[in-house]
């Protein structure tokens, strides 16, 4: 099993971002290519090559899903990427839809800074023992 290294971070909301990835690289040691819209991470994914995803979920010009669906599209994530969505909108049905576009995980916002690299990890982990 590989140890998680790369992600992919897409989120439009400043503040937000700045905790996250200091939460991400500076707490967790990960290395993050982070992207402030979904236009921007078709632009660097197959540059920078993650080893999972991770999109806000509500996003200015292309959300969430629909960044998912354009990396799809694109051939930069395939059903075998870790793709993980942050987001606040965490009702049944929306998880429920979430996971039919091929979502591995969901981590809900608010999030604790001091421990999503460890959920970031887990999800990893957790998809890589599916495969194995």
């Amino acid at each position: 099993m590989s140890e998680l290294q790369k992600v992919l971070y897409v989120e439009d909301d400043v503040d937000i971002r700045e905790i996250a990835t200091i939460a991400l690289q500076d707490i967790g040691g990960l290395t993050v290519e982070v992207c402030e819209s979904g236009t921007q991470a078709l632009t660097v994914i197959d540059d920078f090559a993650p080893q999972l995803v991770l999109l806000d979920v509500m996003m200015p010009d292309m959300n969430g899903p629909e960044t998912l669906v354009a990396l799809r599209q694109q051939g930069s994530v395939t059903d075998a990427t870790v793709v993980a969505f942050m987001t606040a909108k965490v009702h049944p049905e929306e998880l429920e839809r979430y996971y039919e576009l091929g979502v591995t995980n969901i981590i809900s916002k608010p999030f604790d800074p001091m421990t999503l690299a460890d959920d970031v990890r887990a999800i990893w982990d957790s998809a890589e023992q599916k495969k194995s």
